[in-house]
């Protein structure tokens, strides 16, 4: 055999094997496409109601996380800053931020047709969950002063879940997406972690809508759980909350119950199913995530 010949052999050799290896290569890459735990997306919207969109920017401040969320685990079908869409279609999740207008006959329809069109309703906010400074408003619109009377809207449908806080915290918002997604398409280990972390917020808009400083003073000073960390007056948009003496003092004049002190509180609504589990939880939201 010639020279040429030789060279040509190896030539045809080193050229089947870099296709063999490019092969392998897309097959590893298919393996782990293929082990992905959980495969198809649940559709989520995003309904805005009577507030100001704090809880948009919120949800937006996740960054990368929502884009990770929006392209392995949710279609938003509905936004009104978000997807071109003018009427509510259905949805395995709405998440519903600001309080709802009585005096507006559309935001009262929207709010109902939302709960007839979502599998599952998630109060965003203070306002939603509680109705919050919303309930001291008169006049909605300048150009319309009729628009005076706001309720949260647990008042006029029924809610599953409570994302409290006003605006709630970017990852909170984050990690109920996240939960939302493993509850409803997860397998069975992932749905029993995200009933687990689920639980307490369902509870909490099974409550009802209000929330406010006399909750922590019933529900956990008087009862001699408070252990002086501040998170309540942290949490507190107002600054109706001040520490004396490691205690929290409450400005009742001051409060808008929106019931973010109430929510932020550790011993408020304290779960042992959270906690028991915090570290296989953060590590699937973690792993979502990734």
């Amino acid at each position: 055999m010639g020279l040429l010949g030789l060279l040509s052999k190896l030539f045809h050799k080193s050229g089947s094997s870099a296709k063999s290896d490019t092969g392998a290569v897309k097959m590893v890459e298919s393996k782990r496409k293929e082990e992905k735990s959980v495969a198809d997306k649940i559709t989520v919207g995003h309904v805005h109601m009577s507030g100001c969109t704090g809880c948009l920017v919120s949800l937006a401040d996740n960054y990368g996380g929502l884009l990770t969320i929006l392209d392995r685990y949710a279609d938003l079908v509905y936004g009104l800053t978000l997807a071109d869409v003018r009427h509510i279609p259905k949805m395995d999740v709405a998440l519903v931020e600001g309080s709802c207008c009585i005096n507006d006959k559309c935001s009262v329809d929207e709010i109902k047709e939302t709960r007839e069109k979502a599998a599952v309703v998630v109060a965003v906010g203070g306002c939603a969950c509680y109705g919050n400074i919303t309930r001291f408003c008169r006049g909605g619109q300048q150009n319309q002063p009729q628009h005076e009377s706001f309720l949260p809207i647990g008042d006029l449908i029924k809610v599953d879940v409570y994302i409290p806080g006003c605006a709630p915290t970017p990852q909170m918002i984050r990690n109920v997406c996240v939960m939302a997604y493993l509850l409803l398409k997860g397998n069975a280990e992932q749905k029993a972690l995200a009933t687990s972390y689920l639980k307490p917020l369902m509870d909490l808009a099974a409550k009802g809508t209000e929330a406010c400083f006399c909750n922590l003073m019933t529900e956990v000073i008087n009862q001699g759980l408070c252990m002086g960390c501040g998170s309540c007056a942290a949490a507190c948009p107002v600054r109706a909350i001040t520490h004396e003496y490691g205690k929290p003092q409450g400005q009742r004049d001051l409060c808008i119950k929106c019931g973010a002190c109430y929510a932020q509180c550790p011993r408020s609504f304290y779960s042992f199913d959270v906690v028991n589990n915090y570290e296989a939880i953060l590590g699937a939201i973690n792993g979502a995530l990734q």
